[in-house]
């Protein structure tokens, strides 16, 4: 009997699993689906637990949530001695308040106080509850901006921050120490109620977190004086940005904020937004309809763990385009780094910080203002442990982060992308320029003109179950080991593999060691400054190809774009 059948009659035998959970398995007919579900673990990584939601071990469900609650429980007993508590968030997705609960009473029954939110909540709002209630770590129930049949588990060390790869192999460590059900632990939410060990976060938490935003402002006289001029369409996508988002901008004075209706409620079957991401252009279908009447300023949404902004604006002909994260990302980086300079508040030692992925031209605009710029690995707790190493050495002061994939941070209360806090300065800035005369599109366009025409493209590829999972090393291994020294008739002059730790000059034929955690990642730069990175993804059974050009014009950037992108494909494709 194959291995995954065994843990398939298992889970049909075993006296844990309730019987709907059996009943669930015992209907599949299709041996594909059993071994799908069954052929793996649901791999717990520096981004917790994310997978489809249903009955297996490759699945998310009581069981696997359970256990992994049970591991970390474990590794915080070891880690810490005296009281350990942990605060608990969770979105608007199926399943969610259920997971939340699991967790929370497993953490209940090995003795660790639960701060728990009573309704749903973003991502941000417990990053900031962990360090708010002094709590040893943090547990968020949420799959981002998957599709409604995911869900996902990412756990937050005592800074706020998600956990990085060292807390991440200590608790999938203490996770596969565990072989039975039997060993995980569980209470009623009543009996944790009774033993004093399950909290309830209370209203003061929002509040204190809305009035941290609301400091962020800049330009506040300004903002106080003319903040009603703004017209603003806000989408929440069904998630749980519409409250926080709603309040904040309310509160500093916007009073033109139409939200889509059809998109305010939390729904985790997403129903007009199949693919819940505001980085893809059909989720605003419904808010450009409403533009044609309310002509707004600006259009944006929130993904439904309310982390990610997606932004909209009018180009030169009058037609509605959704920015890059690249490009709300530069915009931010300049708007807050010239407002900082204008009222002398710009930190001497102040530092951008952006993924390896994101764009080289945040670099050209802070070497403009004199302010220092550090890459990080993929993944917003890069940008997150970046901040903690500045608080702990007192050398440098973090001005702002972001990262390719709608991802932003200003302040240091939150160490995760916040799409509240960049909502706020996304009006802030919009505002700003409309009294100039501009729109967005007219203050990117004025960044092109002075620091070259950059573009970025992000291509992910889904390869699912083990064939996919196989092919993606195959990639990986191919790129690392056999990649041609020219792509398109272009040299490639360095190559950094993330994996080794090594950076490779090819033309001096030289090397060095890269100063950044081992991930499996390969980026190759270009004689023409052009580069492109490949790797899987953490989360999904994806492998994802960044790819970057900067041209003298839209148009010429546009062209080595399209020819970037055939020639990597062309390279990719050939990988066997």
């Amino acid at each position: 009997m194959s291995i995954y059948r065994k843990k398939y009659e298992y889970w049909i035998n075993s006296p844990y699993i309730d019987e709907k959970g059996k009943s669930e398995l015992k209907n599949i007919d299709d041996e594909k689906e059993i071994e799908d579900r069954f052929y793996k673990d649901l791999e717990f990584g520096t981004g917790g637990l994310r997978g489809i939601i249903g009955m297996g071990t490759n699945r998310m469900n009581i069981y696997t949530v359970g256990k992994a609650t049970e591991g970390l429980s474990r590794y915080l007993i070891k880690k810490y001695r005296g009281d350990i508590s942990v605060a608990i968030a969770y979105d608007c997705r199926i399943m969610s308040k259920e997971f939340a609960q699991t967790a929370a009473c497993n953490l209940c029954a090995n003795g660790i106080e639960v701060q728990l939110f009573k309704t749903l909540h973003p991502t941000p709002m417990l990053s900031y509850a962990v360090r708010k209630l002094k709590c040893k770590a943090g547990i968020v129930i949420t799959a981002s901006h998957n599709p409604k049949q995911y869900n996902g588990y990412k756990v937050y060390g005592e800074d706020g921050g998600q956990i990085t790869d060292a807390w991440a192999n200590e608790i999938f460590l203490s996770i596969e120490d565990i072989k039975s059900f039997s060993e995980v632990r569980h209470i009623s939410m009543d009996e944790a109620v009774d033993r004093n060990l399950l909290h309830i976060i209370g209203e003061e938490i929002d509040t204190s977190y809305i009035e941290k935003v609301k400091n962020l402002v800049i330009r506040k006289e300004f903002v106080r004086s003319h903040a009603e001029d703004l017209k603003v369409i806000y989408t929440p996508l069904h998630g749980t940005g519409n409250i926080p988002v709603r309040r904040t901008l309310g509160e500093l004075g916007y009073r033109n904020v139409f939200v889509v209706k059809e998109q305010e409620k939390p729904d985790g079957n997403f129903p007009t937004a199949a693919y819940p991401n505001p980085e893809d252009p059909k989720v605003f279908h419904i808010a450009l309809d409403m533009a044609e009447d309310i002509k707004p300023d600006i259009i944006f949404g929130t993904d439904p763990d309310c982390d990610r902004l997606g932004v909209v604006v009018k180009n030169s002909q009058g037609e509605y385009k959704i920015l890059t994260g690249n490009q709300v990302g530069v915009l931010l980086t300049d708007y807050i780094l010239s407002s900082l300079k204008e009222f002398d508040r710009l930190p001497e030692n102040g530092e951008i910080v952006k993924t390896i992925v994101t764009t080289d031209m945040a670099a050209d605009i802070a070497g403009n203002y004199k302010v220092g710029l550090i890459n990080v690995l993929t993944g917003f707790k890069y940008i997150g442990e970046k901040i903690k190493e500045f608080e702990k050495n007192g050398d440098r002061k973090f001005i702002f982060g972001f990262e390719e994939s709608y991802g932003y941070l200003a302040g240091d209360f939150v160490r995760d992308k916040d799409a509240v806090i960049a909502s706020t300065l996304v009006c802030e800035m919009t505002l700003y320029y409309k009294m100039k005369g501009k729109s967005l599109y007219d203050a990117l366009m004025d960044l092109y003109k002075k620091y070259g025409f950059y573009r970025e493209k992000l291509i992910s590829i889904e390869l699912r179950g083990k064939k996919g999972h196989d092919k993606i090393e195959t990639i990986m291994h191919c790129l690392r080991h056999s990649m041609k020294r020219t792509i398109g008739g272009v040299k490639i002059v360095e190559k950094f593999d993330y994996k080794l730790g090594v950076k490779k000059d090819l033309m001096n034929i030289s090397e060095s060691s890269i100063k950044l955690p081992r991930s499996n990642v390969l980026k190759f730069v270009m004689e023409d400054k052009s580069w492109f990175v490949v790797r899987p993804s953490g989360t999904e059974p994806k492998i994802k190809i960044y790819l970057s050009v900067i041209g003298n014009s839209l148009e010429n950037s546009r062209n080595k774009m399209t020819a970037l992108e055939k020639n990597v494909m062309d390279v990719i494709k050939s990988a066997d």
